[in-house]
């Protein structure tokens, strides 16, 4: 007697990422309520369940939906706005009075709507976001249906958001009150960086994230001259003087992370810290390299994040995979460094992990909410296909990606959004870059 269900997708492979380096052949994922019921051959499938809708996915791979754990969604607005310059002049130089000309509520709508726009067409159903106005974040992923994690940003000057370090706090803990409860969203602590927070901030976010029990999501040892400079002034490495404030935890995202010594790494290891890999990011802005490989070997969680589209410039998880494995190769001097099957963990298990969300995303096992990503593999540009994972990560691209699944909804079928307006969200990229521009 079969049991209904609410979608039963057939694939010619399945990679559930649990157990690693696994492909499935000819298997069906039962999805109910959002969740994923049943993992199985297809005819044994067929005859368990009764669907409401059946997706016949013959020359696909059937995927984890991928998290990108580092984000600043709403500058797809300034994407490409200013290029080739190291971080602190295209920070301080291009990036902050841009900002401070056009950050408000609507930018950061509009942005996320294209972020998540590009996100879906590339295979991404999560994102650890880092930005402004995090009630309006919020709001625009809940209205999409898109799962994120909403950074509560502290920093120690004004912005149109909030003006005082109180005014930060006060805002952060109203709106992780007012989405704790919507089901798709969580938040993280998110203050910027070691040298634009100070330790009083630091300790307070401490305190808070342990009583919340939520992530930190924090840049760290993105530059050698953030290093330098946080040594001269505090007379500490950044990271020495984070852990010293006790927040090298479990809790902690550590982005960037291209300059640390053996006993950084080890520390970060024996107190469970997630690092996220940018690496296009790093390499555009020269930030240096993230020693990955002796960070997994020492059981560091790396995991993968795209930045934001003013430094990447895109939020292609797919070109961000391929990258940090040949870069992870590069650097270790072992071409068996970050092989494929590892990357598309760090890409989706890892992160979600990261997120604390591994018990719910991240891999195609029963009982999870059901994010999966249909990639194709029968162009040409795939032929022939010898192993699924490795051809995913070293030729497959984002505009392979054909069929997106958020907790059991569909956002993508056949390469169309289900539920965005695309021309009305390219008309409102337009009218952003000519007021950014003529500012």
């Amino acid at each position: 007697m079969s049991e209904p269900c609410d979608v039963l997708i057939e694939a010619r492979w399945v990679v559930p990422v649990e157990p690693d380096g696994v492909v499935l052949d000819e298997h069906a994922v039962a999805v109910r309520d959002g969740c994923i019921v049943d993992l199985a051959p297809i005819e044994r499938a067929r005859a368990a369940w009764e669907p409401a809708e059946r997706v016949a996915l013959p020359d696909h791979a059937l995927i984890p939906g991928l998290v990108n754990a580092h984000t600043h969604n709403p500058m797809t607005l300034m994407r490409g706005l200013a290029d080739d310059l190291p971080l602190m002049r295209w920070l301080q130089e291009h990036i902050w009075p841009a900002e401070a000309r056009v950050l408000g509520p609507e930018f950061v709508r509009d942005g996320i709507e294209l972020a998540i726009a590009e996100m879906l067409r590339g295979g991404t159903t999560c994102c650890n976001e880092n930005y402004f106005f995090p009630d309006v974040q919020a709001a625009t992923y809940a209205r999409y249906g898109f799962r994120a994690l909403v950074g509560l940003p502290v920093i120690e000057f004004p912005s149109a958001w909030a003006r005082t370090r109180d005014e930060y706090f006060d805002k952060a803990l109203a709106v992780h009150d007012a989405i704790r409860s919507m089901p798709l969203l969580g938040t993280a602590f998110a203050p910027h960086a070691p040298y634009t927070v100070s330790d009083a901030s630091f300790e307070r976010i401490r305190v808070l994230a342990d009583q919340l029990d939520i992530p930190v999501h924090l840049h760290l040892h993105e530059t050698a001259q953030e290093v330098a400079e946080g040594k001269r002034e505090h007379g500490v490495r950044p990271f020495a003087r984070v852990k010293a404030l006790g927040l090298v935890n479990e809790r902690l995202l550590a982005v960037h992370m291209t300059q640390l010594t053996e006993q950084e790494i080890a520390d970060c290891a024996a107190a469970g810290v997630s690092v996220v890999h940018c690496a296009e990011s790093n390499l555009k802005l020269a930030s240096g390299f993230s020693p990955v490989e002796a960070m997994r070997r020492a059981g560091v969680n790396v995991v993968i994040g795209t930045d934001g589209c003013a430094s990447n410039n895109d939020l292609d998880m797919f070109g961000e995979m391929r990258s940090a494995a040949l870069l992870a190769k590069a650097v270790a001097d072992d071409a068996t460094a970050f092989g494929a099957s590892a990357v598309l963990r760090a890409a989706t298990l890892g992160g979600a992990s990261a997120l604390g969300w591994g018990d719910r995303i991240g891999s195609i096992e029963r009982g999870k909410q059901a994010d999966l990503v249909a990639v194709r593999l029968d162009e040409i540009e795939m032929q022939p296909v010898y192993h699924v994972v490795s051809q995913l990560i070293y030729a497959a691209g984002r505009h392979q990606v054909s069929d997106v699944w958020i907790a059991g909804r569909r956002k993508l079928a056949r390469r169309e959004l289900v539920d965005l307006d695309t021309a009305e969200i390219i008309a409102k990229a337009r009218r952003w870059r000519e007021r950014i521009a003529a500012a």
